[in-house]
């Protein structure tokens, strides 16, 4: 490579965002809505693929922020009231209506193609100021000591440019570029998973309110759960998550084709589903990638969204987390350059409670793997319901939520204790 003749870019700003997805582009324009400048780097050219694509009702208010929601109602997105849960025997839940729990603008949401949403956000954060430069591969973060003290970034044809910067935010997704160089990743020891999915047309979807439901199919033994999201277009997302073990080192056969068929015919709720319908793009797959960094932040540079951590896809909390992440840091950024305090304990002074929000879910999805059933814990404490419904709408950050943890317990409890019965004695304990 070599170097860019001088002139070309701006030498310095005050800040540089490493990647154009929802937690970059969060972050970057929330700091030049306030008066920040600020420079993003995106390797690819938008659109682009990504997969993630429902966005639970607390999305609302950091997108109302950005000013984002305006541009999704206008949009061709299918719209999104609920979310729904079938058993390893088919059986369908009863809808969780949001509005049902919270009336208010939050409790329709959008099922999203990702392609376009996210250059939504990226083109958003250009109407406030965010220099955004697309078909740029950041290729290291500069450091004097432990420092980030700017990049360096390289075009299509090779040349380098040197940015400097007073703060590095870094949203490179699961590259996770500070968080690999300084060797932060720590892998979740019970969330080794992978999932494989691909997307398909003409499968049955619900009417009304019920056409963009969020559906979750447990297989059949347990093994895992599929994902059933309505996109526009008549297209339907689908996916399949369990062990990664189980999924690709237990069969002879590991062509991910193979596997996600074999799978789709294990899932009860799922095959009915997809009878008349037709697989309309390759399967892909993604690999053991549940993480999180050891830290958040550091003097100069800052984590947001994929580069901090990944939590299983379960409950769709994926760009919640982006963009709750981004609008933390962001504020984060904008407080400590004014401060002139660009110290870690500055700049990750959000991450406490945001890691909070994060283990609440973590929690839920745990207790998922371990045999949660939603019916039997609404039924056993149905004071609680709201509390999860809130967890399922995305109320992460909220400490009440906490009163779940001992009942969660306590039901599991109970359910070893059946488990431990004769098979006749636990069948008539479920009768009564």
């Amino acid at each position: 490579m070599v170097d860019r003749t001088p002139g070309v870019f701006p030498q310095e700003t005050e800040v540089v965002v490493i990647g154009g997805g929802p937690a970059g582009a969060t972050a970057a324009t929330i700091a030049a809505q306030q008066g920040r400048c600020v420079m993003l780097f995106e390797r690819d050219r938008f659109p682009r693929f990504h997969v993630g694509e429902s966005l639970i009702p607390e999305t609302y208010w950091t997108l109302q922020r950005l000013g984002m929601v305006e541009r999704l109602r206008g949009s061709r997105f299918v719209e999104k009231h609920s979310v729904q849960f079938v058993n390893e025997q088919g059986v369908l839940s009863a809808p969780f209506y949001f509005i049902d729990h919270r009336d208010n603008e939050s409790s329709q949401t959008w099922q999203v193609r990702r392609a376009e949403f996210d250059e939504m956000m990226l083109r958003n954060a250009e109407t406030h100021g965010v220099k955004v430069h697309e078909g740029m591969r950041v290729v290291e973060v500069l450091f004097a000591g432990s420092r980030a003290v700017g990049v360096r970034v390289a075009d299509a044809s090779g040349c380098v440019s040197t940015i400097r910067a007073k703060v590095v935010i870094d949203g490179s997704g699961q590259t996770a570029m500070i968080t690999s160089r300084n060797g932060l990743r720590q892998w979740d020891p019970q969330l080794k998973k992978a999932a494989v999915w691909s997307y398909w047309k003409g499968a049955v979807r619900g009417t009304g309110r019920d056409e963009g439901a969020t559906i979750v199919m447990q297989l059949d033994q347990k093994q895992g759960w599929a994902w059933y999201i309505p996109l526009q277009d008549d297209v339907v997302s689908v996916g399949v998550v369990a062990d990664y073990d189980y999924l690709f080192k237990s069969r002879d056969v590991k062509d991910p084709e193979a596997v996600y068929a074999a799978e789709i015919a294990h899932c009860p709720g799922l095959t009915p589903r997809l009878a008349a319908a037709t697989q309309c793009e390759p399967t892909r797959v993604a690999k053991e990638y549940s993480y999180r960094s050891s830290e958040v932040a550091g003097d100069g540079w800052v984590l947001v969204g994929d580069a901090f951590g990944f939590l299983d896809p379960l409950y769709s909390s994926g760009i919640l987390l982006a963009l709750k992440s981004g609008e933390l840091a962001g504020d984060a950024v904008v407080a400590a350059l004014k401060a002139d305090d660009l110290s870690a304990a500055r700049l990750g002074s959000w991450a406490e409670g945001y890691v909070q929000g994060m283990e609440r879910m973590r929690r839920l999805v745990c207790e998922f793997y371990d045999g949660f059933n939603f019916g039997k814990f609404v039924k056993r404490f149905p004071h609680l319901r709201g509390h999860i419904t809130d967890l399922l709408i995305g109320d992460l950050f909220n400490e009440r939520l906490d009163e779940i943890i001992e009942p969660l317990a306590e039901l599991r409890a109970e359910e070893s204790a059946m488990e431990s019965l004769p098979s006749d004695s636990r069948q008539a304990a479920d009768t009564t």
